[in-house]
């Protein structure tokens, strides 16, 4: 098994070492289902930009992951297909102009969507983008008062509880919702057929905890109104100034295409011209965010290329590649432009340190995250403990990572301590999960193996014993831990019990026995593991059937920190995975990325080098 993956291992590093961009990063596709490719037909379209080489491009990505019932589905064993995205891709054909309505692909998406519901019966984002476009009125829950925006952060429930992806999300739909705002052009197809006039359009909310947090809401919103007219017109000054501050370098808001599409729309609703240099900067940025799946063109809704490259730099290190080859040094380069030097948004829970951290995305400037900034010190490490003129770097962001620790022990992704229990009962779907920004056991655990192996922090330092005593307390009955950000309880097990043995848990420990002998319970005959993305929607574990190489990586990653020596699972698990990298199935493509529950997941093509290289060299070190 041995020289199995030692042979594996060279052959990775050798194919990496061709695909490095010129900057040093490697760039890999961030693949999700038809959502962007849709809007940016619609976002063209409706703003009457010729470019039709690229809607034609998008237009053939779309019909290639089209279902034969006519549906497309966010995942493979999505049992009917799901109704938003195939809503937003039957819009986007339709107004590509490159579609006969009465084509068999067209009418098998329209019967499919009125068969489910229609358009009432679609996501609270696909609601947005028909009420913005003109195809229905806005939903009642997207027209929360923008005079929100004015209450102090002093108040019960303030704008800035939301997480930092939520909230630029969030505000160009407030800002046009509240305006009444829709743009339809004389070519906007008529969607009226799809709509189900039985059922409403607005989602119903009749809890007691959800009348609870908008009577609080009114209830604080209520002075400003003595002055309506007044209160509106700085409520609207103050969220348009929120969102072009955070306009990045390439253009888009927080390098998020959903939140671009939307700023698009809300700053012609506040009467901004479509040839305005903000408008056509973020069109210029959407139309970068172009990628090359295994087939076709896609646009990514943000790009991977600091995450990629720092795992990457990362994983070719523990694989024996010096730092002092050209492959790292120029990947160490990179990752240091991209460190992240200014105050952002999420000092407002963490004034007291210095900027330090890294971002997701190659122009992300605002938004940096605990994940990213864990992996690239990683990556820089070697390097910086040979050149005393960087650990300015590694000082400032190690220092960020600390800081930002929440008050629970946990770690989350984007800012400190943003878990108000009142934002939770805002009526939206799994408000938990994507309004506000938790501790986490995939952050967690993460971030603990960093630190244990990377930084040397280890029991019994107080923040390693807080954080080791968050995992106990929240790893499931079953032994596993769930992962926010992967799918979902195999990257969660993996992430806790990494971290728990970086720290210095003992492996006979209560917490690592059960995860382990859980990741065991949940192996596949083939030797691999795989979960579903029902996972992530039922919030308990659902077999895949299937295994997929980055999960059957992460749960062998986890068994060999644990195991002093091979087991017959262990090479078993090693077996399927070299034998995976000559597979081209749908288990290679299947998304392992957690974004919003039955809404967005992500194929990573990154991924399926960047953990099996991970775990083939920890195999080989180890044993």
């Amino acid at each position: 098994m041995r020289q199995h993956v030692q042979e594996a291992t060279s052959h990775l590093i050798e194919k990496l070492r061709g695909m490095q961009s010129n900057d040093g990063s490697w760039r890999f596709c961030f693949e999700g289902g038809p959502l962007t490719d849709a809007y940016m037909i619609i976002l063209l379209r409706t703003l009457e930009q010729d470019d039709e080489w690229l809607i034609q491009q998008l237009v053939t990505r779309i019909l290639s992951i089209q279902q034969p019932n006519g549906s497309w589905k966010l995942f493979h064993d999505e049992e009917e297909g799901n109704l938003s995205a195939t809503v937003e891709a039957y819009y986007g054909l339709l107004f590509s102009h490159y579609m006969d309505p009465d084509s068999a692909e067209m009418q098998q998406a329209k019967q499919y969507i009125i068969e489910h519901g229609g358009l009432t019966k679609t996501n609270s984002l696909t609601k947005a983008l028909l009420a913005v476009t003109g195809h229905i009125p806005w939903p009642k829950h997207l027209q929360l008062p923008i005079e929100g925006f004015l209450l102090p952060r002093t108040s019960p429930i303030h704008f800035y509880q939301l997480v930092g992806y939520t909230r630029v999300h969030l505000t160009p739909v407030l800002i046009s919702s509240n305006l009444n705002f829709s743009y339809k052009t004389s070519h906007t197809p008529d969607l009226s057929e799809l709509i189900n006039t039985r059922l409403p359009i607005d989602l119903k909310f009749h809890t007691g905890d959800e009348k609870l947090i908008l009577n609080t809401l009114f209830e604080q919103i209520g002075p400003l109104l003595m002055k309506p007219k007044e209160s509106r017109q700085l409520a609207l000054k103050k969220a348009e100034r929120f969102m072009l501050e955070r306009i990045e370098p390439d253009g888009l808001l927080y390098n998020y295409f959903g939140a671009t599409f939307f700023m698009i729309f809300a700053l012609l609703s506040l009467g901004y011209k479509k040839n305005h240099p903000f408008i056509q900067n973020a069109l210029h940025g959407l139309r970068n965010q172009l990628c090359l799946t295994n087939d076709f063109h896609h646009i990514e809704y943000c790009p991977s290329t600091v995450w990629d490259t720092a795992l990457l730099s990362h994983g070719l290190q523990q694989a024996g590649v010096p730092e002092t080859d050209p492959l790292i040094q120029n990947a160490m380069t990179y990752l240091l432009s991209r460190q992240h030097l200014e105050f952002a948004d999420w000092a407002l829970n963490n004034p007291d340190t210095l900027p330090g951290g890294w971002g997701f995305s190659d122009f992300n400037t605002l938004e940096p995250d605990v994940d990213d900034t864990t992996v690239s010190l990683r990556a820089i490490r070697a390097t910086v403990s040979h050149h005393p003129a960087l650990r300015n770097s590694w000082n400032r962001g190690l220092n960020w990572v600390l800081s930002m620790q929440n008050d629970d022990g946990g770690w989350s992704a984007f800012e400190k301590n943003l878990d108000h229990p009142l934002i939770a009962q805002l009526p939206f779907k799994d408000a938990y999960r994507v309004l506000l920004d938790p501790s986490t056991a995939d952050l967690t655990g993460r971030t603990l193996e960093f630190l244990g192996n990377d930084a040397n922090l280890r029991l019994p330092h107080a923040a390693i014993e807080k954080a080791t005593q968050w995992l106990v307390r929240n790893q499931e009955e079953n032994g596993s831990w769930y992962g926010r950000w992967g799918i979902c309880y195999i990257y969660g097990t993996w992430a806790a019990i990494t971290g728990l043995l970086a720290s210095g848990t003992e492996p006979s420990s209560a917490p690592v026995r059960k995860g382990v002998n859980w990741l065991l319970s949940v192996q596949n005959t083939d030797g691999g593991w795989g979960e579903s993305c029902y996972s992530d929607i039922q919030k308990r574990y659902v077999p895949l059937g299937a295994s997929t190489p980055s999960q059957t990586a992460w749960a062998l990653d986890a068994l060999i920190t644990a195991h002093d020596q091979p087991t017959n699972e262990i090479n078993k698990g090693m077996t399927y995975l070299i034998q995976s990298f000559t597979q081209s199935d749908w288990t290679t493509k299947y998304p392992t990325g957690g974004g919003i529950p039955e809404v967005f997941y992500i194929h990573y093509h990154s991924y399926k080098y960047i953990w099996p290289l991970l775990t083939m060299s920890h195999y080989f070190r180890k044993y």
